[in-house]
């Protein structure tokens, strides 16, 4: 089914991405990833250059000021996650949806000023630490601190499962500033590498995302100055957090989609050139069958998906609608890709082969950002009219 969501404009910016997947995702580029548990700098940089990242950054600051229009962003998740390189998504998922936002939609002037352009080529990279140790999708059981004192504040605290955490300048930390865990209790602020008392930790072994640093961060007594407090303004972070969810979740279900249909085209290469028995894994009836179901599947996604960007677009995407984008996309990539996987029989389950990896990637996608539980939680209550 054709997609009618896309104009020239993004067309010819989807020729750039896969100009740039040409060019710099290589096979040697992601053993290299995966090896060293990274993506490189110089990679980063040069996403940087070609324009694909810094998306949402307002044009004053170097990036392209495609503030709103997330369909750019969509492209670059489609065409990289097709290039076999889910690692790289991530990263650049962490940099334009995460950490960007914050400091675009309520970073005060001189934060902007400070850290955007640098987000923009690829020579600063941010994250986004809000999970703890004892804190996942309840963010208001954290238990990092941040303490007021002349000029700034002292955080102490630990944070876990922090993508982008191990290579990150700058990270964006949700600390409590208050008493209790009424929505005021909590703030942004950013913390610096190399501020003292700040611990990047190690690198988590993960079974998906081998080339996407995943970290553990811990801090003692590190001050951080009252210019790094997201907004200016203290007590605000918990509100911050729920107006930039929907865009995390979308992200993610984006993400979905674009593995989901990536594992379709391999599968189909994969079974029309594969044998048994004399005939073509597609000339058997069982496969043409999954098959048909995976592709009307894959048309389902994309359908849902490209109302959900033009709801962002518009600004009516909710977070009850982000939600359900998030854990019905991600639901649906990993029956795909579980289907993909038995296609390519014993090739299917060797890590050299981009479905293999696609896999592994596609089981975080129902955990993180919200677990696919408390999606249904944030529908389900609003369908109760719970708050």
């Amino acid at each position: 089914m054709e997609r009618d969501i896309y104009d020239e404009d993004h067309e010819a910016f989807r020729d750039v991405v896969k100009e740039f997947c040409k060019r710099y995702v290589t096979n040697e580029a992601r053993e290299r990833w995966d090896a060293e548990g990274e993506v490189d700098r110089a990679t980063m940089r040069a996403a940087g250059e070609a324009g694909i990242i810094g998306l949402s950054v307002p044009e004053e600051f170097g990036g392209a000021g495609m503030l709103q229009d997330y369909r750019f962003r969509a492209i670059v998740n489609e065409e990289v996650i097709r290039a076999g390189a889910g690692s790289l998504a991530g990263a650049f998922g962490i940099q334009d949806d995460l950490a960007v936002p914050y400091l675009v939609h309520m970073g005060t002037q001189a934060q902007k000023e400070k850290w955007l352009p640098g987000m923009a080529t690829g020579e600063i990279l941010g994250a986004l630490a809000m999970t703890e140790p004892g804190a996942g999708s309840d963010l208001r059981g954290i238990k990092t601190t941040a303490k007021k004192v002349d000029g700034g504040y002292v955080v102490n605290g630990a944070k876990t499962f922090i993508s982008s955490g191990k290579t990150a300048d700058m990270v964006v930390t949700f600390v409590k500033t208050g008493e209790g865990n009424r929505p005021d209790a909590f703030s942004l602020v950013i913390i610096e590498n190399g501020m003292e008392g700040f611990d990047h930790g190690k690198k988590l072994h993960k079974m998906g995302f081998q080339g996407h640093d995943t970290a553990e961060l811990s801090f003692s007594d590190v001050f951080v100055p009252e210019e790094n407090l997201i907004s200016g303004t203290e007590g605000q972070g918990f509100i911050q957090l729920m107006m930039n969810l929907p865009l995390e979740r979308l992200s993610i279900g984006v993400a979905g989609a674009a593995a989901a249909a990536a594992a379709l085209e391999w599968t189909l290469a994969y079974t029309k050139d594969r044998e048994a028995f004399g005939e073509r894994i597609i000339d058997f009836q069982n496969s043409r069958f999954q098959l048909a179901d995976v592709a009307t599947t894959v048309d389902a996604l994309w359908a849902y998906i490209d109302r959900a960007l033009k709801a962002y677009a518009e600004g009516k995407l909710s977070a009850e609608e982000a939600a359900k984008v998030k854990f019905w996309a991600t639901e649906r990539e990993w029956e795909v890709l579980d289907t993909c996987v038995q296609l390519h029989g014993g090739y299917g389950y060797i890590t050299e082969y981009p479905i293999a990896r696609a896999f592994l990637d596609a089981r975080v996608h129902r955990i993180y950002g919200g677990t696919n539980e408390i999606m249904r939680e944030i529908v389900g209550r609003q369908l109760a009219g719970k708050r």
